[in-house]
């Protein structure tokens, strides 16, 4: 049941502030999403499925307790609506007010803007409803129906033609006023003089005039139809909608430490909202961006970056105080650190600063080159083609990392000489990472990680809040310490302050572990082998964690409640359930979590621990939904030829019996994703659910979606399966999934089709290559068919070792593969892709047609399309194209 959604009034207070009050008024809630009658089977359309405008809603975001727990902010706005809304949910009343919207925030802003946004926001609506529109109208048209498919455009260039005549007009007018005041000066002129040349050049102006006449009507005469698409495709490159173009709502805010107010972020403005009157109240107005920090410790006022810079501001005062000056650098007096990050205690004593030093000077005086080189993409939208560049460091470059430094600075200080930095790096041709800085709460000591990827070495450091002493080492590992724990080891204290927590993978699973600062041993606190490497909190009195986990459900994520003296867990949300963007109070009574599963979309929940009683408290997503909600996919798993269990899940046609020989679609991935993979209860992915409960609903088809090793999320075994075999293991998982596919899911062994995106389309093409016999036709998208030209942060990690210099990935090319290929392949890709490089696509087509699989080869290209696409081709047009291969090559389902 949703909570009581409070509106909000607008009172403009005349007074030095702006103020605005909210009364109690109640809106009414959403209806209820199961009163939409259901689309049958038969009658259900791509159209339909992959309409214009999504079923999905905004997820909540920048969900923060205030400090005492009792309320609970967040930003969000229901369907349909733009931007993200400030809402705050009253814990004790069961209230939820709604602090922002656009009519609040207009008068923040100039009319202008509002113009903008109003005129952008109708653009959008009429572009959506255009573009389902004209889907819907091809449809018809290609049954047979009677459809003016011009209409569009039609219409579109009537409207170019409108707006050329009246710049034409307004033009006019403007030559007629500056050709009557040159007649005016040339009859001034002319009265100073006698004779017939005034009378001649009056008549030879007249001539002039009955020529521009003569031109004029020329020009009224209606361009040609190709002229004017010129002129439309020009408008509506001019007037491509941005995110800029729409209202952004709030995108971050901050709560008081002991009041029961918080501060949040407005288009790069910072605002007050107090909950005791529930008064706005705005406290910067600059043309920079602000974001928002912290508050004072005493709450008298407010800390606040602007670009790198850290400012402390008062309430009641017009002083302002930078507290992070530019460092000199301790070699060189002349140059200056660029601040790079800046933490602060949360008693606001204390400040770690995150610096990197500019780049040494060329001895020619020339500005360094780029470390990385740039690549350029095509782009085919012009008459004549047009190139840009983009940033691409691959396995083989030279890599230019620049020192580093860490200084901690007491606040009150800030005048001072600086310190000493207590930690540095030299930089240059090396892989260095290091995580941000964490303070234990009593602001006694500090916590970092560094990662080194050439030497394998990982270690977390505890230093004390002393200015220029450098930090001890406290754990150190060298060798296999698995590749995806670098971006969530985290290291963090207690609320104690008095136990150092990391995640990290001494056991095959990635999961928090006690630090001793001591001895540099971890203990582990959890039993068991699944993941969980997000740590949400933990309690007041430090005997508890909070955790994310997959320990019941691998497909599924629950919270847990976690006693670090026994590592005892206790599931928090409901079964099934994935939770993400989670949060809880200080004292630990209460959860909040964007939550849900295939049977409920996502909304965000609010778990009172103590009572194990959960409120729903979004209404995200359009009841239209549920008319083309058909199917529910059900879970499975088999056991692969050496003894993993991989997971799965199916839509089933209706009717179907483990006897039938029914085509079937495999949607596979198959590569690391650090803290996702395919089969989530909560993942609506267009290709793998929404295109598959399509083709099971309409067609008949059984459909899979599988996670086989690679992935992430299923410990080190699935993650590091990839290292110098990439794709190799996951053929094998296919090849055995095909196998229990004939055997328990009714399909013909002849007629299995597969299809995958990015590293998915890179093993779609490897399988169909590798293993030729075991599917029917295949779909590949926008796949990395060369490990050598893609990001060398993500191959140096999990395809294989590299050297600078040497394109030791070379070896992982698919291209000569290409020989083995024997059933039909459908290579797509986006044109413009920055991501995996559409020449990727390019080569091994070329790869292809010279080891003669012409015949078996197609290319489907979006011109102006990245790597998710998104250019010409929409989804409806994707995965229409997806269902005539599939249909042309597997068959109707009998």
């Amino acid at each position: 049941m949703s909570p009581k959604i409070l509106t909000v009034s607008i009172v403009l207070a005349f007074s030095g502030v702006t103020s605005l009050l909210f009364p109690q008024e109640t809106a009414q809630a959403a209806p209820a999403i199961n009163s939409v009658a259901k689309i049958r089977s038969s009658d259900l359309t791509l159209e339909q499925v992959f309409r214009a405008k999504t079923y999905a809603g905004q997820a909540a975001r920048n969900i923060q307790f205030s400090k005492d727990g009792r309320y609970l902010a967040y930003t969000w706005n229901p369907y349909g609506e733009n931007g993200f809304d400030l809402y705050v949910h009253d814990t004790q009343t069961g209230e939820t007010k709604r602090i922002t919207s656009p009519a609040l925030m207009k008068t923040y802003d100039a009319p202008e803007d509002w113009d903008r946004f109003d005129k952008k926001n109708k653009q959008k609506e009429k572009e959506d409803a255009e573009r389902q529109a004209k889907a819907e109208a091809q449809a018809a048209y290609l049954r047979g129906e009677k459809v003016n498919l011009m209409q569009w455009e039609e219409a579109a260039l009537q409207e170019v033609k409108r707006e050329l005549a009246e710049k034409k007009a307004k033009d006019a007018i403007k030559k007629a006023e500056t050709d009557a005041e040159a007649a005016k000066e040339k009859a001034a002129a002319a009265a100073a003089k006698t004779g017939t040349a005034s009378v001649a050049k009056a008549d030879s102006d007249k001539k002039d005039e009955k020529k521009d006449d003569k031109k004029d009507a020329k020009d009224d005469k209606a361009k040609e139809i190709w002229e004017l698409r010129d002129e439309l495709k020009k408008k509506l490159e001019k007037e491509k909608l941005k995110p800029s173009d729409l209202y952004p709502g709030v995108n971050n805010l901050v709560w008081a430490n002991k009041k029961n107010e918080l501060i949040f972020q407005y288009r790069g403005d910072l605002f007050r909202l107090t909950m005791a009157d529930s008064k706005v109240e705005r406290l910067t107005q600059t043309d920079k961006t602000e974001r928002i920090v912290a508050y004072q410790a005493d709450d008298n006022g407010y800390i606040y970056m602007d670009e790198k810079r850290l400012y402390n501001a008062s309430f009641d005062k017009s002083t302002l105080r930078q507290l992070n000056r530019e460092l000199i650098h301790p070699d060189d007096a002349e140059k200056k650190y660029r601040i790079a990050d800046t933490v602060l205690s949360e008693d606001k004593q204390w400040m770690a600063i995150s610096a990197e030093a500019p780049d040494a000077k060329p001895e020619n005086g020339k500005p360094a080159p780029p470390s990385e080189r740039q690549v350029e993409i095509m782009n085919y939208s012009e008459r004549f083609a047009t190139a840009k560049k983009v940033s691409r460091e691959v396995s083989d470059d030279k890599r230019k990392v620049l020192a580093t430094a860490l200084y901690i600075r007491r606040v009150a200080d800030a005048s001072t000489r600086q310190p000493q930095p207590v930690f540095t790096n030299d930089g240059g041709d090396v892989w260095f990472e290091m995580s941000p800085v964490s303070w234990a709460k009593d602001g006694s000591r500090y916590t970092f990680s560094t990662w080194e990827r050439e030497k394998e070495l990982l270690r977390i450091y505890v230093g004390k809040a002393e200015e220029g002493v450098k930090p001890q080492m406290v754990l150190e590992r060298r060798g296999n310490v698995g590749h995806e724990i670098v971006n969530v080891i985290a290291p963090q204290f207690t609320p104690d302050s008095q136990q150092l927590i990391a995640v990290l993978d001494e056991q095959g699973y990635r999961q928090p572990y006690v630090i001793d600062v001591n001895t540099g041993s971890a203990r582990a606190i959890l039993k068991g082998d699944f993941e969980s490497h997000t740590v949400i909190g933990f309690s007041q009195d430090s005997k508890s964690m909070f955790v994310l986990a997959n320990k019941d459900d691998f497909a599924a994520m629950n919270a847990y409640k976690v006693d670090l003296a026994t590592g005892d867990m206790k599931a928090l949300g409901q079964a099934g359930d994935f939770h993400r963007a989670s949060t809880v109070t200080e004292n630990g009574d209460k959860l909040a979590s964007m939550a849900g599963q295939w049977a409920s979309r996502p909304e965000l929940k609010l778990i009172d621990i103590s009572k194990s009683k959960s409120t729903t408290l979004t209404d995200s997503h359009d009841p239209q939904w549920n008319a083309i909600d058909l199917q529910r996919p059900e879970r499975f798993s088999f056991t692969n030829r050496h003894g993993d269990k991989i997971q799965a899940y199916v839509f089933k046609p209706a009717n179907l019996s483990s006897s039938d020989r029914r085509p079937a679609i495999v949607y596979t991935y198959g590569g690391p994703l650090n803290d996702r993979h395919i089969v989530e209860t909560d993942s609506f992915q267009q290709t793998a659910y929404m295109f598959g409960m399509y083709m099971a609903a309409k067609h008949g088809y059984v459909t899979v979606a599988v996670d086989p090793r690679g992935h992430s999320n299923y410990g080190r075994k699935f993650s590091d399966a990839n290292w110098e075999q990439a794709g190799k293991p996951q053929t094998e998982d296919l090849e055995d999934l095909a196998k229990y596919m004939q055997k328990n899911l009714g399909v013909d062994g002849k007629r299995i089709g597969l299809t995958g995106w990015s590293f998915g389309g890179f093993q779609t093409q490897y399988t169909m290559y590798t293993s030729p016999d075991t599917f029917a036709a295949g779909i590949a998208g926008a796949g990395p068919t060369e490990w050598e030209n893609y990001n060398s942060w993500y191959s140096g990690r999990t395809i294989g070792k590299t050297e600078r210099s040497k394109p030791t990935l070379r070896k992982y090319s698919l291209l000569p593969l290409t020989a083995g290929l024997k059933k039909p392949l459908m290579l797509v890709h986006g044109m413009q892709d920055p991501n995996v490089l559409y020449q990727d696509t390019v080569n091994v087509y070329r790869a292809l047609l010279e080891n003669g699989k012409e015949t078996l080869v197609d290319l489907f290209l979006d011109p102006d399309g990245e790597h998710g696409l998104g250019g010409t081709v929409k989804p409806k047009a994707l995965h229409k194209k997806y269902e005539a291969f599939f249909l042309q090559h597997l068959g109707k389902a009998k």
